[in-house]
């Protein structure tokens, strides 16, 4: 840039004024190109601005002819700033931005109450905080991805878990390929889980999940709710078709809300599908299944082993049951002291060893 401009200071200095003059027109018409290309609006910093006073102060009667990037009136105030102490400095556009902690503050109203954005100007007002108008809460609002008024929907996943766990169960299939005498066929399971408690049910497999077996394994779910008291208002299930009308009938008819699982969202089934993941992991993945009698005891092994066993990250690393329900037969103890010794550590198996649990021995 610097070299370009000494080239055209050279052409300037050698030429006749009749040719001054042209190079002039050709200048502003060629100015006046790039200026069409260029946006209603330019930004200049300090350095900019002073770099146009420096040359605009000598433009004279051709002040106003010359000046297009900006205003003429606005040139003429920077070299009157420019001839100020401190000279010209970049100025902040438009409104300053509003503090951090007041934005956090009514992110933070928002989430925690159903309240609109005209009511959460009220709290800020009670709080004595008076820079914030209602337009600008509710542009926070949308920034953070809140509707602006009352009542927000349904919430957040995590509320809805938390308002209904204690009475929320979620179910999903799990199909396992079995040999048998016609080959390998698939086997199926229908799968409950109780959110609050992880607590599981497993209806016997079948080779044909129709509509008929749909509605008796909805009427043995509901029995089982019954025995064990476990709360039941909502079951989710995703949006698979073997979830038949009739099934969702059987449990509508007790009372109960049937939830489908939203479309293109797995997340939501998310404690259900994690039990059959760890039932096909920890258990089913290591045999080669031989018929419907052969998988209902694998899974049943493996259910008791999951309930009465098997620590969980979830509850605090401790099993469903506090107490082992062969604790009696195996002559354990449960105890907290973190001195033992190995010769009271006793271990049980199942499936020949594949599920084992730990425990001290009775002394």
């Amino acid at each position: 840039m610097k070299n370009l401009y000494h080239q055209l200071l050279l052409v300037i200095a050698g030429s006749t004024q009749k040719q001054l003059a042209s190079q002039i027109q050709y200048l502003r018409a060629e100015n006046a190109i790039l200026r069409a290309k260029l946006p209603r609006r330019l930004s200049l910093n300090a350095q900019e601005k002073n770099k146009l006073v420096k040359f605009a102060a000598k433009l004279g009667k051709a002040f106003n002819h010359l000046v297009f990037i900006v205003n003429p009136d606005t040139l003429r105030r920077w070299i009157r700033q420019s001839k100020r102490p401190g000279g010209i400095t970049a100025t902040r556009k438009g409104r300053p931005r509003t503090q951090q902690e007041i934005r956090a503050l009514i992110f933070k109203l928002a989430r925690e109450n159903d309240w609109g954005y005209t009511r959460i100007l009220g709290e800020l007002r009670k709080l004595g905080i008076q820079s914030v108008s209602r337009n600008t809460v509710k542009n926070i609002l949308k920034e953070n991805g809140l509707e602006p008024g009352p009542k927000r929907g349904e919430g957040t996943w995590d509320e809805f878990l938390k308002t209904h766990a204690a009475t929320l169960w979620q179910c999903d299939f799990y199909s396992k390929k079995v040999l048998t005498l016609k080959g390998f066929r698939d086997l199926f399971l229908l799968v409950f889980l109780h959110v609050e408690t992880r607590r599981v049910f497993i209806a016997p497999s079948t080779f044909h999940p129709n509509e008929s077996w749909m509605k008796q394994q909805a009427e043995a779910f509901l029995r089982h709710v019954d025995e064990t008291g476990l709360g039941a208002t909502i079951v989710m299930h995703d949006r698979d078709t073997k979830f038949t009308a009739s099934f969702d009938q059987v449990l509508e008819g007790a009372k109960l809300e049937v939830k489908p699982s939203a479309y293109r969202s797995p997340n939501t089934n998310a404690f259900v599908e994690r039990f059959i993941q760890t039932l096909q992991q920890e258990c089913l993945d290591y045999f080669v299944v031989f018929g419907q009698q052969h998988l209902d005891h694998l899974v049943a092994e493996m259910v008791a082993h999951y309930h009465e066993e098997r620590p969980h990250q979830a509850k605090g690393n401790s099993p469903l049951s506090s107490t082992p329900s062969n604790a009696e037969q195996t002559g354990w103890e449960e105890t907290s002291a973190d001195v033992l010794s190995l010769s009271r550590i006793g271990c049980h198996q199942r499936l020949g060893g594949l599920l084992k649990h730990y425990s001290r021995r009775v002394a």
